[in-house]
């Protein structure tokens, strides 16, 4: 589904983390989120999930509700300690759609097997989250998105520190929601990955630099720029 931005601004205390920017994802598109640290892109997909509010303007989400989309934060805001298997993180994907905290079914049981199977994790279906490297840790966050079937999909820093075998898997998983006309958008430190993987980007220094195609707005001028308006800012 399309998400219409429409001049909104997000502050923390008193400061814009982001502001006065404009613009559409539209329904079905891959998106990359790109700039540098500090930009507000991770500040953008939090008020997109409606984590974060919205001091001026409006997001218009197209008629999804909080059931339509997920997110996925960094790792980094993750807590790993809390005493739950994989298979039972994975099978949280599926409360929204549920409806609350109800008894697992023998079906629920059996497609987070499918999910952790197509994400090469399914022989740690029983060992406590805490014992998974981050590889393993950012597959199960995956498999549990795919039980989600949301309609529009949200990712901070998705690939940050993971192997190259992992980064390509899961990139596997976005080129599927994508072919699925899922509307995905995705924060990235990693410009190579941006231009390989990406057909849409959007440039961001506080302000929306560029926001087109990769190709057409991908440069190191946009990146310049972002990073200028950036220093500007304080």
């Amino acid at each position: 589904m399309a998400v219409t931005l429409q001049d909104i601004t997000i502050a923390y205390g008193r400061q814009p983390a982001v502001h006065h920017v404009s613009g559409q994802f539209a329904t079905g598109s891959l998106t990359a989120v790109v700039g540098p640290n500090g930009a507000g892109k991770s500040t953008l997909i939090k008020a997109i999930a409606g984590l974060l509010p919205v001091e001026s303007g409006q997001i218009l989400l197209d008629g999804l509700g909080q059931r339509d989309i997920a997110y996925l934060p960094q790792q980094a805001e993750i807590d790993r300690s809390f005493p739950i298997s994989v298979q039972e993180m994975v099978m949280m994907g599926l409360w929204r759609r549920r409806g609350g905290f109800l008894s697992w079914r023998p079906s629920d049981r059996q497609a987070a097997q499918q999910a952790m199977a197509a994400v090469g994790i399914d022989h740690h279906a029983n060992a406590p989250i805490s014992n998974l490297s981050v590889g393993q840790f950012q597959r199960a966050l995956f498999a549990r998105l795919l039980l989600q079937q949301a309609k529009l999909i949200l990712l901070d820093e998705p690939f940050n520190a993971l192997d190259s075998n992992t980064t390509i898997d899961l990139l596997q998983l976005l080129r599927g929601w994508h072919d699925e006309q899922r509307t995905v958008i995705c924060v990235l430190h990693d410009l190579n990955l941006a231009q390989e993987h990406f057909p849409e980007t959007l440039v961001l220094g506080r302000e929306a630099i560029a926001w087109g195609t990769t190709a057409q707005t991908l440069s190191a001028d946009t990146m310049t720029a972002a990073r200028s308006k950036l220093a500007t800012a304080y």
